[in-house]
């Protein structure tokens, strides 16, 4: 496990709340009288049994299974390109999902499998070796999390029909979800060792009731392989990951943008290891709630809230866009240039979801607390967009 080093603080550590410094983590994230611990914590919850609120919906509680959100999911930067691997279970169907970006083609792979919920297999936890799994005739994701010692270990693979999106000039994502099908195989095998902090974030949605976005993410240093197509990717010094792992109630209506970077980069003529996560939610309160962050070997860094700029929209993209994130202190200043997309449109009078996964490159910097800037120019940008109507 990498050498753990004291949190960076510094002259732009007044612009970040207090509440976003970890404190000592609870037992469980659901207290006896079933309201929800809020905040930003130092480690994983051992217990987060989100069925047990009380009210976290206006539905009764007998409802709380259904309405639940619950996913985990990792992005591996190799070389030549980003894998994401995602067990999902959205209370009325499960997913097992599987994304790679080739970075030298610019071309985005995407196996997205449904099946039904029960068969969905989430981790209760992230400690002592908890297993999230979901496994179809032609997929399989599996999560074997020990957190309480730093580690975890990832294994997939996916066959069959895939969404293969390009840059295309006059092309919307949608019409490409609809021609670009075809057939290919991904699989992995991939071992994690953490690198830095926790990310750890307890979000109230709703002023009113206990409805809590929860979301964990690491950083990783990864090794193992993986093969799409019959190419053999093996990772090396520079390959890193992070894992997300995601529990929540969300709104009817709701709406979040994110985008990250991770890997050994060289920043100043120096190379390390850094990765950061900005998203921009539905928290009460953007500055107390949020999971903003810098990570860097040993150590790690609060950033405050963002805003993102699409121009164009999302849904308008035929082979170029840009996203731009920043903050009202000049501690974020990036634009995420997008190359290529992948569109999961689902419309069904019941669940409608608008969901789109953006890859490209990135220009501009990040500043740490102590004011040190990071010049993240060419570096891999990876985001998503994403609108739900429950």
């Amino acid at each position: 496990m990498v050498k753990k080093k004291e949190p960076i603080r510094g002259e732009y550590s007044k612009y970040i709340n207090e509440t976003r410094r970890a404190v000592p983590t609870p037992k469980s994230m659901v207290r006896a009288d079933g309201s929800c611990e809020f905040g930003t914590f130092d480690k994983e919850f051992e217990e987060m049994d989100l069925v047990r609120l009380k009210g976290p919906t206006a539905l009764p509680n007998a409802f709380n299974r259904l309405k639940l959100t619950l996913w985990e999911a990792t992005e591996v930067h190799f070389d030549n390109g980003v894998l994401l691997a995602v067990v999902c279970d959205m209370g009325i169907f499960g997913k097992t999902l599987n994304v790679f970006y080739d970075k030298r083609t610019k071309t985005t792979y995407c196996w997205d499998t449904d099946l039904k919920s029960k068969d969905t297999q989430i981790a209760p936890n992230l400690i002592r070796g908890a297993v999230a799994f979901a496994q179809t005739d032609v997929s399989f994701v599996k999560y074997e999390n020990y957190f309480d010692e730093g580690r975890a270990h990832l294994t997939g693979s996916h066959k069959g029909p895939c969404l293969i999106t390009v840059p295309r000039k006059d092309k919307t994502a949608v019409q490409a979800m609809k021609e670009n099908m075809g057939e290919a195989t991904i699989e992995y095998d991939i071992n994690l060792e953490r690198m830095s902090d926790p990310c750890v974030a307890s979000i109230p949605f709703d002023k009113k009731r206990p409805r809590p976005l929860y979301s964990q993410k690491d950083f990783f240093k990864a090794e193992g392989e993986l093969t799409i197509n019959g190419e053999k990717m093996v990772a090396n010094e520079f390959t890193t990951a992070i894992i997300d792992d995601h529990r929540g109630y969300y709104p009817r209506r709701a709406h979040y943008d994110w985008v990250t970077t991770l890997g050994r980069y060289n920043i100043d003529g120096e190379d390390m290891y850094l990765a950061f996560n900005l998203t921009r939610n539905q928290s009460i309160n953007q500055a107390k709630y949020n999971e903003n962050i810098l990570w860097l070997e040993g150590t790690s860094s609060l950033l405050p809230p963002v805003t993102f700029t699409r121009e164009p929209a999302t849904k308008d993209f035929k082979d170029y866009a840009e996203v731009l994130i920043r903050d009202q202190y000049d501690m974020v200043n990036l634009k995420q240039k997008v190359y290529s997309l992948n569109p999961m449109i689902l419309h069904t009078g019941v669940v409608n979801i608008d969901y789109y996964i953006t890859f490209g490159e990135l220009e501009g910097y990040i500043r740490d607390e102590a004011g040190r800037k990071y010049d993240l120019t060419g570096c891999l940008g990876m985001g998503e967009d994403k609108t739900l109507l429950l």
